[in-house]
């Protein structure tokens, strides 16, 4: 595997291969120090990012390799009309793997076919972000001891959440896996999710409007924030994004085991309150995300770690 674009361009036995990686890099991180020696990383962000972008340089940077790139599209070419498929064709003379943020959908997967570097989307548009998916699996599995079995919730922008579109194209591959999808009706998950992904699965799910009504039966809630980037008005955006609140009267609710897990950044849609709960690991979950970043990179380089 050259490249990653969907959590599906790796099988349930890659997956389980580099979530094994990213525990062992977890736990002997002093093995996997030195191991990207002379390797760099170019970082090609058409659009903002904090947590995936210097992940992705910690991850690197964490394996002893080096980083290079641009964090936004007007300080690169992109600015005079260069082309993606241009951008990297050159990156492919400078770096040994490229990782790409865009908000068009499909552009990372015009590098790839016009790159001789690997290249790892991470993130195009309202349509994937795989990295982010390898970080919720491996979060999920690390703490709740499983993939299979679990009943989910999802809360908030499910029509725009890229990273909501990942994970449950990612988790309907194991058995045992239910959805409760909760949205406004304006933001409920896309028909070709529901249809295509769902229901040609036969993976149970139900669509609610209450977070409440959810919350007892939950094993894990993702919240998304209702992203105002995504939005074509500013009206519409302001009669949403208030529309769910996790605060500690609501946790009450859900059962002792329970994760809440976010992909971050958080605006109000989880109270700072929250975060003193045991039960809150969206920070645990960042961490893992260099992590599994840190496999991601020696698995696409091929680099074999004794």
């Amino acid at each position: 595997m050259k490249h990653l674009m969907s959590p599906l361009d790796m099988s349930v036995e890659e997956l389980d291969k580099l979530l094994d990686l990213a525990n062992d890099i977890e736990k002997h991180p002093e093995k996997y120090a030195h191991v990207c020696e002379g390797k760099r990383l170019a970082t090609l962000f058409y659009e903002p990012s904090t947590r995936t972008r210097l992940s992705f340089e910690a991850a690197m940077m964490n394996l002893g390799g080096k980083v290079m790139g641009f964090s936004e599209a007007s300080s690169s070419s992109a600015a005079k009309g260069e082309s993606v498929a241009d951008t990297i064709r050159v990156i492919s003379c400078y770096a040994d793997i490229a990782a790409m943020r865009h908000p068009k959908e499909g552009a990372p997967l015009v590098a790839s076919m016009a790159s001789s570097i690997p290249v790892i989307n991470a993130g195009d548009g309202g349509h994937q972000h795989p990295t982010q998916t390898l970080t919720d699996l491996l979060t999920i599995r690390s703490l709740k001891g499983r993939l299979d079995n679990l009943t989910i919730g999802l809360c908030g922008d499910l029509k725009f959440g890229r990273t909501v579109h990942s994970l449950i194209e990612a988790l309907v591959r194991y058995t045992g896996i239910k959805f409760v999808l909760i949205s406004p009706e304006e933001l409920r998950v896309p028909s070709y999710i529901r249809e295509d992904v769902l229901e040609k699965n036969h993976v149970e799910y139900e669509e609610v409007e209450r977070l409440e009504d959810a919350l007892p039966e939950l094993d894990l809630l993702y919240m998304t924030r209702v992203q105002k980037e995504r939005f074509f008005n500013e009206e519409d955006y302001v009669r949403m994004k208030d529309f769910y609140i996790l605060d500690a009267a609501k946790m009450q609710l859900a059962g002792p085991d329970m994760l809440v897990l976010h992909p971050l950044p958080r605006v109000n849609e989880i109270a700072v309150e929250v975060d003193k709960d045991p039960r809150a690991a969206y920070f645990k979950q960042a961490q893992y995300g260099v992590y599994v970043r840190m496999a991601l990179i020696l698995t696409l380089l091929e680099v074999e770690v004794c």
